[in-house]
């Protein structure tokens, strides 16, 4: 999710911020889980699921599509030794426009920029953003120098659970 890429990325900042700040400074870290409180969530539930029934009407369109190729390729394969020359580059135009035709359903559904990916930003941004909001609400208000995301990439050898900020964030948000 955008949500922990950023969180990410961020990672690789706060390790430069602790050594930057100095040996002589207390810092106060805290981490969270976001994809606890992401599967805590009823707001991100209900995005996912939305996300899901779109994907499977997608999904069910893309089906209707290769059976028609097949049944397009079946057909021709039956019939092709009896078709004339002109009938049968026909029926080849037709399966070729039918594959170019699925080819570019499965991009403008699922490919880098297509409507998957936008349906999910519109889904989850508003969701990811109130998570981010409780976040910083708990940091501030426990006086946190830095909140680390333990479900990310970032390689963590050791946390001390009472810095653990989780259950804080999803009471933060089961507040507002």
């Amino acid at each position: 999710m955008k949500l922990t890429a950023a969180i990410t990325k961020g990672g690789i900042l706060l390790f430069f911020l602790l050594f930057a700040a100095g040996a002589d400074s207390q810092q106060k870290i805290g981490y969270v889980d976001s994809k606890v409180i992401l599967e805590t969530l009823q707001d991100a539930k209900d995005a996912q699921t939305n996300l899901d029934n779109f994907v499977t009407k997608w999904r069910g369109d893309l089906q209707l599509l290769n059976d028609s190729l097949v049944f397009l390729k079946d057909d021709f394969e039956k019939k092709k030794l009896i078709l004339t020359e002109k009938i049968r580059q026909q029926k080849e135009e037709e399966i070729k426009n039918m594959e170019k035709k699925i080819a570019d359903f499965r991009q403008q559904k699922f490919g880098e920029n297509g409507e998957y990916f936008q349906k999910q930003n519109e889904l989850m941004k508003p969701v990811q953003d109130r998570v981010f909001k409780a976040i910083q609400d708990v940091a501030k208000e426990g006086g946190y120098d830095f909140v680390i995301d333990r479900s990310t990439q970032l390689l963590l050898l050791y946390m001390n659970d009472r810095y653990d900020l989780t259950q804080k964030v999803i009471k933060k948000l089961e507040e507002q």
